[in-house]
């Protein structure tokens, strides 16, 4: 017998629970900090070359849009690390109820916005 119940493929309307954005936030952390990395190591490779291309290496880092670059690899390796760390301790069986598990999202989100914000501005 056929299914006939109605399926939302919108993915913008469906309404994920915080372990599931948590965990999908892992993986874009993932992905930025997987995207963005050569920058960093070919911005690292040139500034060694010598003075003067050290110096536009800093002046490039300097603008808004690499500011902005900054923060976002920031929050990636801030959520990647803290998110990494609850993932690995609900593999050991840590924090696996329901109740505690919403409650470690919910203070994955908040402690990596948190500390992304304030090393945001430390940074800026």
């Amino acid at each position: 017998m056929e299914n006939r119940n109605p399926k939302n493929l919108n993915l913008f309307t469906i309404r994920f629970p915080v372990p599931a954005m948590v965990s999908i936030l892992h993986r874009v952390s993932g992905v930025v900090l997987f995207v963005l990395m050569p920058l960093l190591t070919i911005s690292l490779y040139w500034s060694l070359k010598n003075e003067n291309i050290f110096n536009w290496v800093l002046f490039l880092f300097d603008s808004t849009l690499f500011k902005l670059i900054k923060c976002l690899m920031l929050w990636g390796i801030i959520h990647h690390l803290i998110a990494g760390t609850r993932h690995l301790l609900l593999d050991l069986h840590f924090g696996v109820d329901l109740i505690i598990a919403r409650m470690t999202s919910k203070i994955v989100l908040v402690v990596s916005f948190l500390l992304t914000f304030i090393a945001g501005i430390w940074l800026w």
